[in-house]
């Protein structure tokens, strides 16, 4: 029987990247895959900031910046977001297709030691106090012990179902389509997008020579197993736009729906899912990929620091009670961007209404930094303003940067401007560094430099120097990392 420490339900980019983070912290790992082989189709098309702040702490953005296209402005059921003046260094979302984030962290895995089975979904399990053993199918069956199983294995995953985990939500309404086609007559911009008649269209240039094209019909259901054929789909882009921009050269053609569900549980003892595989939702402003990939980095480091002996069992616990509450603010703004986008006469003055009130930095920032997950803020002892949000990737003496300093994927113990060293030992890197006197926060605005910052592998802050004190220190050590002065 093979063994491994973690098997990974699913190698799109959150199984991948779930792996890229326990293979740095020396886990072994393995992923299957029921499809027979990589397709190099892509839904997903764009990479937000705080994304590629989390790609910037594995140095995994740089192929993806040189690959992709800046755009300053997202949106919000269609009415433009402009991220220009967010405090990050990524204030912009990168349009990249989900096959060329796939295929870098595929790479990144693979050097690392992470293989990849294809044709090989998980058929069962069983699991003990010590392990959990599986069963997997397709022509080469076998059986798998490991400590936990990951189910990354999307919207209809096997391992969430196997696991008896309930996923409540709403049906479809509405369908989307999407065709990637070369165009005789293309729009003037490299992104054009409106509302016409029952519907709104898309067409997005990802490289020179050929397109995204979307259209959206809120007066049409398909099922999902459905086919649609490029004809078909010319011809409703072509009803919705008045135009078809002389499509041609199909790469890919499919279609997609607004049903919106959340798993009621990620965690069944060792068996937790990622992904799509906890949340499906329509794709609205780009959150799903990032969702994923920012849950896989949530728990690799958890996984990794439970298998080596150093943490509290409320580590594992706390992947669930921080990512379960994300997870459900992407379905509910989603579908409220989903009602914005139908027509009519009582939608279009509600987008009037909220697109003045859009023009005000507040309203902007709110639904913008909610977008690029920039706002994101867990459940942590303290109040500064610091305390549970993501590190500022700060420029440090030495021409080092914060976000560099997190390559390890280890807690870093962050102590500024010669404000001297809290008792620590253990698990944790010490790094002493001058920073700017101010620090920009996005949602709060500048904050004086702190004394000293504790930082989880992920980059968020779970203990704030001058604010907490060393007692809390200790405490926050001991429950995250095993360690304590």
């Amino acid at each position: 029987m093979e063994t491994t420490e973690v098997v990974i339900a699913g190698a799109g980019p959150t199984g991948l990247m779930l792996a890229c983070e326990l293979r740095l912290a020396g886990i072994d790992v393995l992923l299957l895959d029921g499809l027979p082989a990589r397709t190099g189709e892509a839904r997903a098309g764009g990479v937000h900031a705080r994304t590629m702040e989390l790609l910037d702490q594995r140095g995994l953005l740089e192929p993806l910046l040189a690959q992709g296209r800046p755009m300053n402005a997202g949106h919000f059921g269609a009415l433009p977001l402009d991220f220009h003046d967010f405090d990050t260094r990524y204030p912009y979302m990168l349009a990249v297709l989900q096959s060329v984030v796939e295929r870098e962290l595929d790479q990144r895995a693979t050097e690392s030691g992470a293989p990849v089975y294809w044709a090989s979904p998980v058929a069962g399990y069983t699991q003990d106090a010590h392990g959990i053993e599986l069963e997997v199918g397709g022509p080469r069956p076998r059986r798998i012990r490991a400590a936990y199983l990951v189910g990354c294995d999307g919207g209809r995953s096997a391992v969430r179902k196997l696991a008896g985990i309930g996923f409540p939500g709403t049906e479809a309404t509405m369908t989307g389509m999407l065709a990637d086609v070369e165009l005789a007559d293309p729009p003037p911009e490299p992104f054009f997008g409106r509302r016409g008649g029952a519907g709104d269209f898309s067409a997005v240039q990802f490289q020179p020579g050929w397109y995204r094209l979307v259209v959206q019909r809120h007066d049409l259901v398909l099922d999902r197993g459905a086919t649609v054929t490029f004809e078909q789909f010319r011809d409703h882009y072509r009803e919705i736009a008045g135009t078809d921009f002389g499509m041609h050269s199909p790469r890919w053609v499919t279609h997609y729906g607004d049903a919106a569900r959340q798993a009621q549980r990620y965690r069944a003892g060792r068996v937790f899912l990622a992904g799509d595989a906890a949340h499906i939702h329509y794709p609205a402003g780009g959150q799903g990929l990032n969702l994923g990939v920012q849950d896989a980095v949530n728990l690799g480091w958890k996984l990794a620091i439970t298998l080596r002996g150093n943490a509290s069992g409320a580590v594992l616990d706390s992947y669930e009670t921080e990512r379960l509450p994300v997870g459900a603010r992407v379905l509910h703004n989603t579908r409220a961007q989903t009602a914005l986008q139908r027509s009519g006469p009582h939608v279009d003055a509600l987008r009037d209404i909220l697109g003045d009130l859009i023009d005000a930095d507040v309203v902007r920032h709110r639904l913008g930094l909610m977008i690029t997950a920039l706002d994101i803020r867990y459940d942590t002892k303290g109040t500064h303003p610091l305390a549970g949000r993501r590190m500022p990737d700060l420029d440090l003496d030495g021409g080092a940067r914060v976000n560099q300093l997190l390559r390890s994927g280890r807690p870093i113990l962050l102590c500024c401007n010669d404000n001297g060293t809290p008792p620590v030992r253990g698990e944790v890197d010490v790094v002493h560094a001058t920073t700017p006197a101010t620090w920009r926060v996005p949602g709060v605005g500048e904050i004086p430099a702190a004394d000293a910052v504790l930082l989880r592998p992920d980059g968020y802050v779970a203990w704030v120097g001058e604010e907490c004190g060393d007692d809390a220190l200790a405490e926050v050590l001991t429950t995250w990392f095993g360690s304590a002065p």
